[in-house]
């Protein structure tokens, strides 16, 4: 099955674009994906000079052609375009509609003058197609294009270093070389008259235009040589943007997902009237895809938040060993495919607001993985509650009543430590906030110590009230009380103590 061009009606005789049919056109043929590796070379002439012949020879494309048998009426109206079959880089074919046609008459320059400026701003190589026994004429069909191709040039778009591929049609018995010299004076003759701004007068032709020239011979009389010159013509749209292509010095190279956008508001400026600017076009178009790859990423993370927590729950549900390094790999790595698969599809814009769109990206997609820490966060607070537990109980067990608050400010400081470490070794941006966390651990902290604290002196201070009572009452000799008194004496308060902390490491 051969391969669809997929060729459409880009732009209506009347001048309404289609901006479905370009959607359908970039979305069908992967445009989005080809970065600056691609190509727009657009045909134009006088009407029925055998323009969308030619393109679909070199390009393989359908337009429609004319039939000689119909007479040499209107063809193509409007602005068509299609893809390239069989060629690399991909090269996106453009047919405009042919000049100094007998159907718009007088009132079709207007069109043809918008029709030039779009098919410059758009394409790296503008193929003029002229007859061949119009060079050297002074009222030649080619001479307005070419004029208007030159002061649209100078007044809107400045030194883009445009390739001009001249085709020759119909080939007469003069000499290639001869007809080349004609057309160069013709075209610097053209380029002289001009007026020009004062920062370009003087500036060669060359400066703005690469300039080719080719000739063919006659479609309908040598057909087979015509066909064996264009196969030959073809094989030079063949890596036509390497150094050295026909396309090899183009500049400022736009990325092809920005394409069906830039067309779209470069023919609405025309159309309105209004000076093209295209370095601030190329501005809004970077900002606006670049924003829109920024949503598109994020609602892919988004879409697989789901199977990406189920992995990094797993790492923090392992309670018997903290999986902290693990877990900060796993989650920084989540980031870092997110941010490169932006990069990837970004990267032509203009670097300011790509770096400053990425910046959005970042701050998304921290708050979208941020749960997934807050869990961390909740199990870290978890186990740091153990910690102070386990602790607590060791110390109040062997604290005396004096040391008491001492140990357990002591515990209270190493288990605080020990989160705050453990936080930061989880955190991949100083974003992301463990306040919350922190002031709810403390908040338990202070509530065990109160309970803890509580049922310490409420046991030492009973055990001291009750030998106290004993001494007031008098009671001594060898009763049993007295007995227990007198061992209070002696070393009663670290009795009480020790009572105090195996009761108090009941609590929790």
């Amino acid at each position: 099955m051969a391969e669809d061009c997929c060729s459409f009606q880009l732009i209506s005789g009347d001048g309404v674009l289609n901006r479905e049919g370009l959607e359908n056109f970039s979305r069908s043929t992967n445009l989005s994906q080809r970065g600056v590796s691609y190509a727009v070379v657009a045909i134009m002439g006088p009407q029925s000079g055998g323009k969308s012949t030619l393109l679909n020879k070199l390009f393989q494309t359908d337009f429609r052609m004319m039939n000689a048998d119909d007479g040499r009426n209107q063809t193509t109206q409007g602005i068509w375009i299609a893809k390239s079959i069989g060629i690399e880089p991909f090269t996106i074919a453009v047919d405009v509609e042919g000049s100094d046609s007998r159907e718009r008459g007088q009132e079709g320059a207007t069109f043809e003058k918008q029709s030039a400026v779009f098919a410059l701003a758009i394409a790296d190589i503008v193929m003029i197609n002229i007859w061949c026994h119009d060079i050297g004429r002074e009222h030649a069909a080619n001479r307005p294009l070419l004029k208007a191709v030159f002061e649209a040039m100078i007044r809107l778009f400045g030194a883009r270093k445009t390739t001009l591929l001249f085709v020759l049609r119909d080939q007469t018995k003069t000499p290639f070389e001869r007809l080349e010299l004609s057309l160069k004076e013709d075209i610097e003759k053209i380029w002289a008259e001009i007026p020009k701004p004062d920062s370009y007068k003087g500036t060669p032709l060359g400066e703005f235009f690469k300039v080719e020239i080719t000739a063919l011979p006659s479609y309908e009389r040598e057909e087979d040589k015509f066909k064996d010159k264009v196969d030959r013509l073809r094989q030079q749209f063949f890596h036509s943007i390497s150094p050295g292509g026909l396309a090899g010095n183009r500049k400022d190279v736009q990325p092809a997902s920005g394409f069906a956008l830039r067309a779209e508001q470069i023919w609405k400026t025309i159309k309105e009237n209004k000076d093209l600017d295209l370095p601030a076009m190329e501005v809004m178009v970077a900002t606006f895809r670049c924003d829109q790859i920024v949503k598109e990423t994020l609602s892919r993370l988004n879409s697989d938040k789901a199977f990406l927590f189920s992995t990094l729950l797993a790492l923090i549900n392992d309670v018997q060993a903290l999986k902290a390094p693990k877990f900060k790999k796993s989650i920084k790595s989540i980031l870092e495919n997110t941010l490169s698969q932006y990069d990837m599809e970004a990267i032509y814009f203009k670097e300011s607001i790509r770096d400053d769109k990425r910046k959005e990206l970042e701050t998304g997609a921290l708050q979208v993985l941020y749960p997934a820490y807050a869990a961390m966060l909740r199990h870290l607070r978890s186990r740091a509650l153990k910690f102070l537990m386990t602790g607590m109980k060791k110390k109040v067990k062997k604290a005396t009543s004096a040391g008491f608050d001492a140990s357990i400010d002591s515990i209270v400081q190493h288990t605080m430590e020990k989160f705050e470490k453990e936080s930061r070794a989880v955190s991949i941006s100083k974003e992301w906030d463990a306040s919350a966390a922190r002031e709810n651990l403390l908040s338990e902290i202070e509530f065990t110590k109160y309970e803890m604290e509580t049922k310490f002196y409420e046991v030492y201070n009973t055990m001291k009230a009750k030998a106290v009572r004993s001494i007031a009452l008098g009671i001594g000799g060898m009763t049993a009380a007295g007995v227990a008194t007198a061992t209070f004496i002696g070393d009663g308060d670290a009795v009480a103590a020790k009572k105090a902390g195996e009761a108090a490491s009941t609590v929790g």
